[in-house]
C-alpha cells in the first residue's frame, strides 16, 4: 500500500494535532504493509516530512492572522488552497491520502481524514469569526470527500455519525497516546527544569494547554482563588501554553495573580520541559469544556500526576477511573478537589497509580495499527 499524509499542521507552536502527525508518521514508517509513504507539504509532495521551524514567519503570521480574523480572507483560502494541493495530488491516484487535520483536498478520490472534535459546530463562540466560517463548510466537504474518517475518540465518532449522517461503519477510532517522554520522574531528575523556572517538587499545581476559551481557564482561576492565599501561594498554579485567540482578559488575570503570588505563567514550553512539568508538579488540572481526546490528560497520567478533568466530551473516556472529574461549571467542586489534591497524600498515591495503569491502555503503536486499518478500507472501497 502507498500513502501520502498531510503534514501542515506540523508547525510552530507543536499543539496536539501536530504532535499526533508527528507520531503517527513516525510509527507508520516501519509497518511491512506500507510500501511507499510520501508527504503533502503545502504544495509540495515530499519524501520526507519537513522539519519544524522554532518560530514562524512573519508572512505565515499575517495569513494566519488573517484567515482567523477574515471571513473574506478565509474564502479567498477555502476557494483556492484544496483545488492547489488537489492538483498537486494528480500524479499520485493509486496513493492512499490522509489528512491529520480535517482538510481534504478537491479531487482525490483516495482520501481518508481525521476529525479530532466538532466543536466548531457545537462551540463556535470558542472560535474566531474567520476560523468558523473557514471550517464550518471545509468539513462539510471533507465529509463528503472522504471514504473513510478518523476520530481519537468513541465519543467523536458518535458525534460526527449523527452530525454528518455517516453510517458508523464508515468511521474509525484511533485513539491518541502519550509519547515516550512522558514518565514519571524522581525529584533529582526535575530540577534543572524547576530551578530554571523557580518552582519546587511537587509543590505547585498545573495547567498545559492553549490559552483561549476553550479551556475554561477563567473558572480555573476562579476555583483558585477560593484557596486559602497561605495555600495557594505555597502551591501556586503553573500555567503553560501558547498565546490564543481572546486571551487578553486571561492574560490581565495572570499578570495580578502573579503579583499576588499565586500564578506562574511560563509562555508555550518545549516537549521536554513540559514532561519533567508534569513529573513534578502536586496535580494537573484541565477542567476544558469540550476535548475530542484531551492528550494532555493522557500525558499528565503517564508521567505520574494526579488529575482532575471535567466529566464532559471525551474526557471521562481518556480519565477512566484515575481522574477526579468535575463539572466544569461548578467553580466550588473544582475548588474543592484543587484543595483536596495539595492536602491529601493518599489520594495523590491512589490517583497517580490508577493513572499509570489508565495510561498503558494507550499506545502510538496500536493508534498507527487503527489508522492503517482505516487506509485498507479506503483502497478496498469503489
Amino acid at each position: 500500500m502507498k500513502i501520502i499524509i498531510s503534514t501542515d499542521s506540523i508547525k510552530y507552536p507543536i499543539t496536539g494535532i501536530a504532535r499526533y502527525a508527528m507520531e503517527l508518521i513516525d510509527h507508520l514508517s516501519g509497518m511491512p504493509e506500507i510500501s511507499s509513504i510520501k508527504y503533502l507539504s503545502r504544495f509540495k509532495v515530499l519524501e520526507q516530512p519537513p522539519s519544524v521551524n522554532n518560530k514562524p514567519t512573519r508572512t505565515i503570521n499575517n495569513i494566519k492572522k488573517n484567515i482567523i480574523n477574515s471571513k473574506i480572507a478565509s474564502d479567498v483560502y477555502r476557494l483556492t488552497v484544496p483545488r492547489l494541493k488537489g492538483h498537486v495530488l494528480k500524479p499520485y491516484k493509486d496513493y492512499v491520502f490522509h489528512s491529520p487535520n480535517y482538510y481534504i483536498p478537491v479531487g482525490h478520490n483516495k482520501s481518508c481524514a481525521t476529525f479530532h472534535d466538532l466543536s466548531i459546530f457545537h462551540y463556535p463562540e470558542y472560535h474566531p469569526k474567520g476560523r468558523v466560517h473557514l471550517m464550518k463548510k471545509e468539513l462539510y466537504n471533507s465529509a463528503k470527500r472522504a471514504r473513510v474518517l478518523i476520530t481519537d475518540s468513541i465519543f467523536t465518532k458518535n458525534e460526527v455519525s449523527d452530525f454528518f449522517d455517516l453510517e458508523p461503519s464508515r468511521i474509525v477510532v484511533a485513539p491518541l497516546a502519550s509519547s515516550g517522554d512522558f514518565f514519571p520522574r524522581e525529584e533529582f531528575a526535575c530540577l534543572d527544569i524547576l530551578n530554571q523556572y523557580g518552582l519546587k517538587y511537587r509543590h505547585f499545581t498545573f495547567f498545559a494547554g492553549t490559552i483561549e476559551p476553550r479551556k475554561n481557564i477563567k473558572n480555573m482561576l476562579l476555583a483558585y482563588q477560593k484557596l486559602p492565599k497561605k495555600i495557594s501561594t505555597q502551591f501556586p498554579l503553573v500555567i503553560s501554553g501558547y498565546q490564543g485567540w481572546e486571551s487578553e482578559e486571561l492574560h490581565k488575570l495572570f499578570d495580578r495573580g502573579t503579583q499576588e503570588g499565586w500564578i506562574k505563567y511560563l509562555g508555550y514550553v518545549s516537549q521536554q520541559a513540559l514532561s519533567v512539568l508534569f513529573s513534578s508538579c502536586r496535580g494537573f488540572i484541565f477542567p476544558s469544556r469540550y476535548e475530542g481526546f484531551g492528550l494532555p490528560v493522557l500525558e499528565a497520567m503517564a508521567a505520574g500526576s494526579p488529575v482532575i478533568t471535567s466529566n464532559v466530551s471525551s474526557l471521562p473516556e481518556v480519565a477512566g477511573d484515575a481522574g477526579l472529574l468535575v463539572n466544569p461549571d461548578d467553580i466550588d467542586q473544582l475548588s474543592q478537589h484543587i484543595l483536596s489534591l495539595i492536602l491529601d497524600d493518599l489520594l495523590c498515591n491512589t490517583l497517580i497509580q490508577r493513572g499509570l495503569l489508565q495510561s498503558t491502555k494507550f499506545s502510538w503503536h496500536n493508534c498507527a495499527r487503527d489508522t492503517l486499518r482505516a487506509y485498507k478500507m479506503v483502497d478496498e472501497l469503489e
